[in-house]
């Protein structure tokens, strides 16, 4: 954030935020020993999406015509068809990305969606998955359910069920 132009009041008090934070969790009754927060972002605080955003900034794709979407702790990569060749080196540019900047990433977290066009009659055949990625035929992003087919259907049912159950409470 030092190398953003922003008056030097904003960055003073930004520096006062994000100094002296420290963490303890409990957990059936036993609380651990409160420790240093000394890098990542601040999980519920209102300037954490974008100071992710501003730290990431220097996060890029290594494949031309591949695209890195970042959004409050969320990274997403976009691999046009042509590009797929590139996915194990793009996860391995984010992973040496996340160790050079003292953050850690969560595999489990990780998914691969691979989109198709079923108006096509030749079909393309996807690329295998990728070790230890779930392949997967539906991706929450942001809140709106995306299919492999790139439908709304199943993300409109989703919003259509909850305003029908909160209909029928009343």
């Amino acid at each position: 954030m030092a190398q953003l132009d922003i008056p030097d009041e904003v960055y003073n008090w930004l520096v006062s935020f994000f100094h002296g934070h420290s963490h303890s969790t409990q957990y059936l009754g036993v609380e651990s020993s409160v420790l240093g927060i000394t890098a990542s972002i601040i999980q519920g605080s209102a300037i954490g999406p974008a100071s992710f955003v501003v730290g990431a900034a220097d996060l890029k794709a290594v494949t031309p015509g591949n695209l890195l979407v970042k959004y409050a702790d969320d990274t997403y990569i976009v691999i046009p068809a042509v590009n797929d060749s590139s996915r194990q080196a793009e996860l391995q540019n984010i992973a040496q990305w996340a160790r050079d900047n003292n953050l850690k990433t969560n595999p489990a977290k990780f998914a691969e969606i691979v989109f198709v066009d079923h108006r096509k009659k030749k079909k393309a055949h996807p690329p295998p998955p990728l070790t230890g990625i779930a392949r997967v035929t539906t991706l929450k992003i942001l809140g709106v359910t995306f299919t492999n087919s790139l439908s709304v259907a199943e993300h409109m049912f989703m919003l259509l069920s909850v305003r029908a159950r909160r209909l029928c409470m009343l």
